[in-house]
Order: C-alpha cells, then structure tokens, then sequence
C-alpha cells in the first residue's frame, strides 16, 4: 500500500501526464493539498519534493509550484525507476522481447564491471524494448546469480526491480550511470529500428543495494535520434 505521500504525487504526477495540469501552471498550494488530501504539511511537502526531484514541477521562491515542460519521449534521470515503470507512468505502449537468457561464468571484463570475482555466476539477459512500434532499446543485463536468484524469462519480460522488491524482499539504493555514444554493433543492427542511424546512445548502470553490494552492469543502448535524456540540477 503506498504512503499519503506516494498517494498525492501519484495523483499530481497523473495529472501532469494526463495534461490536466499544463506545462507552466501553478499547482495548488500547500494548504489546498492539505484540504484536498487531508494530509499534514509536512506529508505535502514531501510530495512535492518527490515531484520536484523527478522534473515535473519547479518551487520559484515567493510565486509557487510551477509544472515544468516536458518532452512527449523521454528517460528522466532523477531516480531509479524501471523501464515498465517509466513507460507506464508516461502512458507509452511497450512491449519487452527477452532474446537471450542463460547462466554464464564472468569474464574478467565481466567480473570487473560487476566488482566480483572472475567467474563468478552470472544471470545474462538480452532484451528488446519496443516503443509504440518501433524497436529502439537493447538492454544487455548482468546480474549477479547469488544476490538475484530465480530469474526467467517472463520476470525478464516484465519488471525485474520489481520482482526483485516485490518478491525477493530487496531494497534497491542507487545507480551509478555513464552515457555514453558509440557506434552501433552487429547486434544494434540485428535488434533494432535504426532508421538509417549508425550510433546509439549507451546508458551503463552500476547499481548498488543499500548495503552498497553491486548486484547489476547493465548498458541499455538507445537508438540516437528520438530519445531526450533529462535530469534536473540544482544549485545549493
């Protein structure tokens, strides 16, 4: 069950997605959100921290909460959310093909990227994301076998930070990410819609437990010319 807190920026952000609250609008103030939900300041307020740390509003000092423009595709890089997560937020149709599952022994390249042991076990997976019918993701995970156990291809197919919340009782803490643009490789060409493109945007994540255990290198490989990569920066 989610907290007041999740309950009033899951609603907010719905109307933001939903283009009930428009870019540039103020959203109600605090006392409105405390009438309207029937929640404290201080839960009000942590909803929209929450909504100001994923790029959906601004606070402007002595004016109010303001919705921030956004772009119709894009991969925001404020939290850690899964792609069935983001999409579904975004209202975006997607289909996950998982291409390649098996259990491998880490390389040296491997076993550094993942910071374990040289042959190690590894769960490998490749997955195609399809985004209102085109084919422009190529995920390539590695997890670590012995901190995610029980992996197979229809958890791969649909949410794997789920399943590793939901139903392995894990706590996900951070990522670590380099972007990256390289040139496409055999399997860009084989796996996806390039549309005449010959690089791809490459995201490496190095994600961490909350013990600080890396678990999962993972590089999803972004087809160059429609995705718009945003994070909001602030100085303090």
């Amino acid at each position: 069950m989610m907290s007041k807190y999740e309950q009033i920026y899951t609603a907010i952000s719905k109307s933001i997605d939903n283009k009930q609250l428009k870019e540039g609008c103020k959203i109600p103030s605090e006392t409105e959100l405390m009438k309207q939900y029937e929640a404290s300041r201080g839960t009000v307020r942590k909803a929209v921290d929450l909504l100001q740390e994923r790029g959906y509003v601004q606070k402007i000092h002595g004016k109010g909460v303001f919705v921030l423009k956004r772009k119709n595709i894009e991969f925001n890089f404020g939290g850690i959310v899964s792609f069935q997560e983001e999409n579904e937020r975004l209202g975006r149709h997607c289909i996950t093909e998982v291409v390649e599952i098996e259990k491998i022994k880490a390389t040296k390249e491997i076993a550094k990227l993942l910071n374990v042991k040289e042959k190690t076990e590894i769960d490998h997976i490749k997955r195609v994301r399809n985004i209102d019918g085109e084919k422009v993701i190529l995920d390539i995970n590695h997890f670590v076998s012995e901190h995610i156990p029980g992996l197979t291809s229809e958890i791969a197919a649909g949410s794997i930070y789920k399943y590793i919340e939901k139903e392995l009782g894990l706590h996900i803490s951070y990522s670590q990410r380099v972007i990256e643009v390289q040139p496409c490789t055999e399997d860009d060409r084989k796996y996806l819609d390039l549309n005449g493109t010959d690089y791809v945007v490459v995201v490496k994540n190095f994600t961490h437990f909350y013990d600080g255990s890396q678990f999962e290198y993972t590089e999803s490989r972004h087809r160059l010319d429609i995705f718009h990569f945003s994070d909001v920066a602030r100085r303090k």
